[in-house]
């Protein structure tokens, strides 16, 4: 009797780190769909910091996920300054158990905590690295790291400032592709959110914390938006609306829609005619490739006051309007009033914000990724 012919498989192992927040998440999450496209067989793994949102946002992407006890540095003198070091021993100890136990073929950080401590294990393992660079302006971890890497994907021009020429490459950030073809899902987007298509929409975005100096003014002026006949989608994040249900109650008429969070960002970013938002990687990212008028409002505690940095090319390109935190009380809705107001303003505005878009970029890394992969087989 003729054996048993048995075929083995021996698949392609990456491991994904990156977390803390939506803007580290959701791109890595999308990288990995691209690699499954590419690489049917792939065996992913994310690594992410014990209690923060990838904990939730990964698995219910569909994919595992082990966590690290990590955190970041406390800038202020505390009691979890001094715990510092001990989380970081051991994340490393961690992470170096979970790289010898799944034996990754290439190794790829997004940023955040997790992120960091991952890396630096794979490259003492001489394991292949990858680093996703969001922002214009690179925090010292990467830099550091990237030394080692095989090759860094920016979003920005003229990171050699940062990065190792030679492994310096432009692809974009990776973002979601529901945000292509938005025009088809207005009908949609209406209905979704119970909004009028006869009046003109502000869509206000802070990220899924909030952003409070935002949220703050859109409270206390309200009112001189809806007298302007201006409807309002206002994603609030967690902390106001938690904080703020009796204002929130009160509030939801049929001009405004005040929700916690927005899973269904392609449906917003279809029938905003302007928007206010934090000037996050992801954020900028998203809003090119959907071409809106956007006037930002910079975090001002970010490293490096990096979400300024992000927002000066285009600015630099007339693509969009920057209101500094600081001024956001006194200068945000008189500008937003202006601008909706103002329809060649917000064409000129779209076409040039959409001249920076990169709608490939998520293909483009996974190709590195994957071509990395294979030459460490």
């Amino acid at each position: 009797m003729p054996k048993k012919l048995i075929i083995q498989f021996n698949p392609v192992k990456y491991i994904i780190s990156g977390g803390g927040t939506g803007g580290h998440i959701y791109p890595a999450i999308a990288v990995a769909q691209a690699l499954q496209s590419i690489d049917s067989l792939a065996e992913i793994l994310f690594v992410g910091a014990k209690g923060r949102m990838e904990m939730q946002k990964v698995p219910q992407a569909g994919y595992p996920i082990e966590g690290l006890w990590i955190s970041g540095i406390e800038r202020k003198l505390s009691l979890k300054m001094f715990g510092f070091p001990f989380k970081l021993v051991s994340s490393l100890w961690r992470a170096y158990r979970i790289l010898q136990k799944f034996k990754p073929d290439v190794v790829v950080g997004f940023g955040g905590y997790a992120s960091g401590a991952v890396l630096y294990v794979a490259q003492k393992l001489g394991l292949p690295t990858i680093i996703q660079e969001q922002n214009s302006y690179a925090g010292l971890t990467n830099q550091w790291l990237a030394k080692k890497a095989q090759a860094i994907c920016v979003a920005y021009p003229n990171m050699e400032a940062f990065f190792p020429k030679e492994k310096t490459l432009l692809t974009g950030n990776p973002i979601r592709q529901d945000i292509l073809h938005l025009a088809e899902k207005k009908t949609e987007a209406y209905e979704y959110f119970d909004l009028s298509p006869n009046k003109k929409t502000l869509f206000i975005m802070g990220g899924s914390l909030g952003a409070r100096s935002i949220n703050e003014t859109l409270q206390n002026q309200l009112t001189q938006l809806l007298s302007q006949d201006i409807q309002v989608l206002w994603q609030t994040g967690k902390l106001f609306w938690s904080q703020n249900q009796a204002f929130i109650a009160h509030n939801q008429s049929p001009m405004v829609k005040i929700v916690e969070f927005i899973n269904r960002m392609d449906l917003a970013y279809s029938i905003a005619d302007v928007v206010i938002s934090r000037a996050g990687a992801l954020s900028i990212s998203e809003l090119c490739l959907a071409g809106k008028p956007t006037i930002f409002v910079p975090f001002p505690f970010a490293a490096e006051d990096h979400q300024t940095k992000n927002v000066q090319a285009l600015l630099s390109k007339q693509a969009a309007i920057l209101v500094p935190d600081n001024q956001v009380r006194t200068q945000l809705i008189r500008k937003v009033i202006q601008l909706i107001k103002d329809d060649a303003l917000q064409q000129k505005l779209s076409e040039n914000i959409h001249s920076f878009a990169k709608p490939n970029a998520t293909n483009e890394i996974a190709q590195i990724i994957w071509q990395i992969a294979k030459k460490s087989k």
